[in-house]
């Protein structure tokens, strides 16, 4: 079943509602230029107040783990763009972090500087010469979002499709970049993804998620799982 992180998390209702309705993890944007910026303090916050259990759902349902590293409890991932390491660090362990995502433009010398199983690098790719520089990462997974010249994620738009699916064939995928419940079924016959990060497209504003347009897109992923 394709696993699903809920990105931009700032509200504490939002995490536990999230949580209850079964997505595989929640992400936390600690870049400070992004819209849906939250403090290491508001996140720790958040995370602290989190259950412990996961979803209570059958055990034996087949997920994808490549969001799921401790598979009893919803994963929280803070995404950084171009950050000093060692800051990086400190706000994982101050914040009680399972994985990192690395949205900028760091390069795969400065990836190799953490555990590659902690790290999600996220590329965003224009032309197939892109999908070179895959095998070059040591992560636990590929972020494909869509391309903007200014903008690290959470833009609206929709990632290319086609170079995604050749993507998947060289690393664990996650699909982002303009996903939402009219053309998430579409995403995941097209790109066949081991998950989906989903942000702008379960939003009423930057940052604060509408709990109908979240239970929707979960279960509609849910939905595909099992048909497919």
């Amino acid at each position: 079943m394709t696993a699903i992180k809920i990105c931009g998390i700032t509200k504490p209702e939002d995490a536990a509602f999230i949580a209850r309705c079964g997505a595989d993890a929640l992400g936390f944007i600690f870049y400070p230029k992004s819209p849906r910026y939250i403090t290491p303090e508001q996140a720790k916050k958040i995370v602290d107040e989190l259950p412990i259990s996961y979803r209570g759902e059958d055990p034996l349902t087949p997920r994808s783990r490549i969001l799921s590293p401790h598979p009893r409890r919803i994963t929280k991932i803070g995404v950084f763009v171009n950050e000093d390491r060692e800051k990086v660090m400190e706000i994982a362990s101050f914040c009680g972090l399972d994985l990192i995502q690395l949205h900028g433009g760091e390069s795969p010398a400065y990836c190799r500087r953490f555990p590659p199983e902690q790290i999600i690098k996220a590329l965003a790719l224009r032309t197939a010469d892109d999908l070179r520089q895959i095998r070059e990462f040591a992560c636990r997974a590929i972020l494909i979002d869509a391309y903007d010249p200014e903008r690290h994620g959470g833009t609206g738009r929709t990632a290319n499709w086609e170079l995604a699916a050749q993507a998947r064939e060289m690393a664990p995928l996650i699909l982002s970049g303009g996903l939402n419940a009219v053309n998430i079924h579409e995403a995941l016959a097209a790109v066949r993804p081991e998950a989906v990060d989903i942000n702008s497209g379960v939003e009423v504003s930057p940052g604060i998620k509408d709990h109908e347009d979240v239970k929707a897109m979960i279960d509609r992923v849910h939905q595909y799982g099992s048909s497919a």
